[in-house]
């Protein structure tokens, strides 16, 4: 019976190993994702958007003409600082003189009638006093004057116009700049229209110059005037510019309508707050305009969020894609009802976040996560397509926190 009862424990006790060793070899059989991990922190987050453009100068003045004239003498080229009232340009002017000169010799000739016809008048009352002129001679003679002092006017304005267009033959600067543009050459035809400018050359004060870039119609939703960017140019990569959004147009610019490669975008103009002798006009830029600053958002890396179609996720529409983030739980960490406790090993839980504020490197979480959690951070294979909800995990750095270890 001793014997029996003995073989009958040896049994029990292999049977025990059996089951322990069968367990043990399942846990170890479940494949372990190796990752990254990182702690939930607070910090500063800076959201941005980013657009491309141009210099533009914040004054720029297009010289056209205003009369239609040869031009006899251009005295600037590109590049030369002018003042402002400075001539620029000399147009034919003997056809303006003329003109004048003509105006002048019918002011004189109005003026000498208008002297007779007064004469006239004051003799008609005279003699209409004494009964010596009817009373028709009498407004006969004042209607005289009055065309007289009519035509004198006229003439006035005439000579006023042909002074003023004669005056029109000297171009000069209306602004303190720089000439930018030279289109006419000496002997072309400019051509005064007050409907379609023929430009001749063009001046800006590059004192003072502004970006102008276009954005994206998603991101302009997100900018205010006010906003402050920083600006680098590419042909002063030495330098990084300030500068505030000064105008938003209500505008759109659509690329490619009704294609699938359709763009809208808005152009915003900031002005620059710093200056530079070597900036012109046409520069290639590219612009931060920063549109919100949190300085204690709880924050992850931007590689942490990803996007998942689950089952298992809550969510209303289970077909839509949902923001998530695997975060890191030790045994010690779940509770007792948890189904993966009897992995022991850390595993990944898939943590549903909703974002705030988004940077270059991180997002703001603002709902789904707690201040010191341990979140995976990489590796992006790891994290947009290995781990599921549960999936046991290997950490392959050194995190800050090891609870439940």
């Amino acid at each position: 019976m001793k014997g029996k009862k003995k073989i009958v424990i040896i049994a029990v006790v292999l049977i025990v190993i059996a089951i322990i060793v069968v367990a043990n070899l399942k846990k170890d059989s479940r494949k372990k994702v190796p990752v990254e991990v990182g702690e939930v922190k607070r910090g500063r987050i800076v959201q941005k958007v980013n657009a491309s453009g141009y210099l533009v100068p914040v004054t720029e003045v297009k010289i056209s003409a205003n009369v239609s004239a040869k031009i006899m003498k251009i005295t600037v080229e590109e590049g030369d600082t002018v003042k402002k009232g400075q001539l620029l340009v000399e147009l034919d002017s003997a056809q303006y003189k003329a003109a004048y000169e003509r105006a002048l010799s019918s002011l004189e000739s109005s003026k000498a009638n208008r002297k007779k016809v007064i004469s006239d008048l004051n003799r008609v009352k005279t003699l209409y006093e004494k009964k010596l002129a009817s009373k028709a001679e009498l407004e006969a003679a004042i209607a005289q004057a009055e065309l007289a002092e009519s035509n004198v006017v006229q003439a006035e304005a005439m000579v006023k116009q042909a002074y003023d267009d004669l005056s029109k033959t000297r171009i000069v600067s209306p602004i303190d700049g720089i000439v930018t543009d030279v289109r006419k050459e000496v002997g072309e035809i400019a051509l005064g229209s007050v409907f379609q400018a023929d430009v001749i050359m063009v001046v800006a004060d590059l004192s003072k110059m502004k970006a102008k870039v276009e954005v994206d119609e998603t991101d302009v939703v997100n900018i205010v005037e006010g906003d402050t960017a920083t600006i680098e140019i590419d042909a002063i990569p030495d330098k990084i510019f300030k500068g505030k959004v000064i105008e938003i147009a209500h505008s759109a610019n659509i690329r490619n309508l009704g294609t699938q490669e359709q763009v809208t975008d808005f152009d915003v103009e900031i002005m620059l707050t710093d200056s530079d002798p070597r900036l012109r006009p046409g520069m290639s830029l590219t612009a931060d305009i920063v549109t919100d600053v949190s300085d204690s958002a709880l924050i992850v890396p931007i590689q942490c969020v990803t996007a998942r179609t689950s089952p298992d996720l809550q969510k209303a529409n289970k077909n839509q894609p949902q923001e998530i983030v695997f975060v890191v739980k030790y045994p010690g960490e779940l509770p007792d009802t948890s189904k993966y406790k009897s992995y022991g090993v850390p595993v990944a839980l898939a943590r549903p976040v909703k974002i705030g504020l988004s940077s270059d490197t991180h997002f703001e979480i603002v709902e789904g996560l707690k201040e010191g959690e341990l979140v995976v951070t990489g590796s992006y294979k790891a994290i947009s397509k290995e781990l599921e909800d549960g999936s046991p995990v290997k950490i392959v750095n050194k995190p800050e926190k090891e609870a439940g270890k």
